[in-house]
């Protein structure tokens, strides 16, 4: 006689033993209807699941994170099962859920095309339409293995032998015939996936993510509650093209890369102006907020890193060079080791704290050729990285005034949507519980005062401390990982760093990591994407361009150019002999800001006539007063 608490706190008794269809009929009928699976006392389970005994249960509907990722994967195994339909002969491999969607992998000589996706497409609705109803079974290790073999699914059979012995193997059946080795949970049947689908690229990928396997084909999809969100999302994947920022990157000249130097950006002026301009703006916040800016080795002795942990940890992901004297140095991965080491130059006191240590530091890590993606996933990165160091008693403090500074810089940057990530305490950590609960509060206290909607991942803390990671909103609704900031209660003792308290006796101060952009050439890439290249004025690495009409007008457009110049304008001036409209074209498309042009009329007043990106209206203006606007919008936002 199960007794069925629901979220409310209600209460459900029932004299036998109860599925999740059976209770969401009993709470109502729209809910019954709804119900896409069940969560038993936190776990996820099918709603033909049985439950024998007293439990929690929540009845999952679409409207729920859990319910929509159910969905996706129903939607990945019918679009297996009607690829096997279709081309008889194609083993299924892998086919998980993704954010936004899903994929499976798929071992076929054929390459798929655009016109396969579509028949995928209509037999997956066919599929849909006929409501086949799905089943779960649970088999014997050896059954499953000589099974699969049997059916010529070898690669089921290989990840049937990697699981665990102790686990159990549980198949799903979808319909009389197709079935799939699969954890689940599943819904009821094929009309519960709905019709808001949409598959959406074939790749490569290589079995298990080794090159040195064979490769399969990766088909895409995407899947949602309804077809205005399935439309939603297709727009903003085609607006996320438009604005892809290694697209813009070349039309804009700023960057680009070589097969010489994988994961490593090759800067050209623009690029570089733009890059530089960021760092001369972040300079002068964290000048302002009291940081003092060092920079480190990147080459550092292994030793090094062996003793601060990291080696153990990340040794795979370092780039080394043995010397001739038979010393092994890394290409250091992140800056925090060089950083304590720079504190531990000198006595410190007390009153020395909070010391803030901030650099611009060149870090590397290997990444997989697979995963390089432009400016957002690379080798070579700058992080702007900060190191506080202070006491127990200044860790709330000096949280709240950093996270205070990030929102700040966002804002500045037109990043208006920011919502936070709280990770506390994993099992398995460094330091005192008493100092873990400190961090943990001070933390959790700056979320607070910020006012904005935040998470919490519990356990997913670093082993050294707790974290808060800051998520940006861009202007099409994609969400971006960006800052962090950390409590860090092992690497400064690891590495020796002390300072002497106000009682004589040395002791080991508490280190804050703190990045706000994270890597400057991600940070890059996702302005451009925000932007759609159009950044704002005083960012951009070309601000105004000077266009004479004819030839006889060029030394009037050399004497603006000058003037602007001298007032620290990025400027051009375009002189080759190509007509005006031509060259405006090609300015506007390289996302200049500002388009000075000037003729026979402009040099007769002594003014220019004005052009904005974005604009088809000019302005004509006096070029007194003309550049002292431009000069306005030339400033750092730094309040």
């Amino acid at each position: 006689m199960p007794n069925i608490t629901l979220p409310d706190g209600k209460k459900l008794n029932f004299k036998s033993n109860i599925s999740g269809v059976e209770i969401a009929e009993k709470i109502s009928k729209s809910l019954s209807k709804q119900a896409l699976i069940m969560s038993v006392n936190g776990e996820l389970k099918d709603l033909s699941f049985s439950i024998q005994k007293d439990s929690t249960v929540k009845i999952i509907t679409h409207k729920d994170k859990e319910g929509l990722e159910v969905m996706r994967h129903d939607a990945a195994h019918i679009m297996a099962m009607s690829v096997q339909e279709l081309f008889p002969g194609t083993q299924v491999t892998i086919g998980p859920v993704i954010e936004n969607g899903f994929y499976y992998d798929f071992a076929r000589k054929e390459p798929f095309t655009s016109d396969d996706l579509k028949k995928i497409e209509d037999k997956m609705l066919e599929i849909i339409d006929r409501d086949v109803k799905t089943r779960r079974e649970v088999w014997e290790r050896d059954q499953a293995i000589k099974h699969f073999k049997k059916i010529g699914e070898n690669y089921k059979a290989e990840i049937i032998q990697s699981i665990p012995e102790s686990e159990e193997l549980s198949i799903y059946h979808h319909g009389d015939t197709w079935h799939d080795l699969c954890r689940g949970p599943h819904l009821v049947s094929s009309s519960k996936i709905g019709k808001a689908f949409k598959l959406t690229k074939v790749s490569g990928a290589y079995w298990r993510g080794d090159s040195n396997n064979e490769m399969l084909q990766r088909i895409y999809g995407t899947c949602w509650s309804s077809k205005k969100e399935l439309d939603d999302y297709l727009n903003r994947l085609e607006e996320a093209e438009k604005r892809d920022h290694r697209k813009l990157g070349k039309e804009m000249d700023l960057f680009h890369f070589r097969e010489e130097s994988p994961g490593a950006v090759f800067w050209h002026e623009k690029g570089w102006t733009l890059f530089q301009r960021l760092i001369e703006y972040m300079r002068l916040k964290q000048r302002y907020a009291g940081y003092r800016e060092i920079n480190t080795p990147e080459l550092l002795d292994k030793t090094l890193w062996e003793k601060s942990g990291h080696w153990d940890k990340f040794g795979d992901l370092m780039f080394t060079s043995e010397t001739p004297d038979e010393k092994v140095f890394a290409v250091k991965p992140m800056n925090c080791p060089g950083c304590v080491q720079v504190f531990n130059q000198g006595l410190k006191s007390y009153r020395d704290l909070p010391l803030k240590l901030s650099e611009f530091g060149k870090v590397h890590r290997y990444e997989p050729s697979g995963a390089l993606h432009g400016l957002l996933r690379v080798r070579a990165f700058t992080q702007d990285d900060a190191h506080i160091f202070c006491t127990e008693d200044q860790i709330t403090d000096e949280c709240i005034t950093v996270t205070k500074l990030i929102l700040d810089i966002y804002k500045d940057l037109g990043f208006k949507k920011v919502f936070l990530k709280y990770s506390d305490r994993p099992e398995k950590r460094v330091g005192d519980d008493a100092v873990w609960d400190k961090s943990e509060k001070a933390l959790l206290e700056a979320i607070k005062k910020t006012k904005l909607e935040y998470t919490i991942n519990k356990g997913e803390g670093a082993f050294y401390g707790p974290k808060i990671e800051f998520v940006l909103r861009d202007a099409i609704g994609r969400d971006w990982q960006c800052g962090t900031l950390q409590v860090d209660l092992n690497l400064p003792k690891r590495l020796g760093a002390t300072f002497v308290d106000k009682d004589g006796a040395k002791k080991t101060p508490v280190m804050l990591h703190r990045a706000l952009f994270g890597s400057l050439e991600r940070f890059i890439g996702i302005l451009i994407e925000n932007y759609a290249g159009k950044l704002p004025f005083w960012l951009s690495p070309l601000q105004a361009v000077v266009l004479p009409i004819a030839e006889e007008h060029n030394d009037y457009a050399k004497k603006i150019f000058q003037d602007l110049f001298k007032e620290g304008i990025k400027c051009e001036v375009d002189l080759r002999n190509q007509k005006i409209n031509y060259k405006i074209r090609e300015h506007s498309l390289s996302k200049t800001p500002l388009i000075l042009i000037c003729g026979k009329k402009e040099i007769s007043d002594k003014s220019v006539t004005i052009r904005s990106l974005g604009s088809e209206k000019q302005e004509n203006i006096k070029f007194t007063k003309a550049i002292e606007k431009i000069k306005m919008l030339n400033n750092l936002p730094i309040k």
